[in-house]
């Protein structure tokens, strides 16, 4: 069985609302979805987080 990787939004602190869980079989197709999905609902712009944010984000890959 391949490894799979999960976010779940509504892990992110002030998120509890957002229903969006995603699991994909590798990391970087997840970080993909992840910034898509913050791109188009939550209206960020990935490409400003800091190391600091991709790195809270990372602790929340399960």
């Amino acid at each position: 069985m391949a490894n799979t990787y999960s976010y779940a939004c509504k892990d992110y602190p002030e998120m509890e609302a957002c229903p969006a869980h995603f699991t994909t079989e590798t990391k970087a197709e997840l970080w993909k979805v992840i910034e898509l999905h913050a791109a188009e609902a939550h209206g960020e712009n990935p490409s400003e987080w800091s190391d600091g944010d991709r790195a809270f984000l990372a602790d929340l890959i399960k």
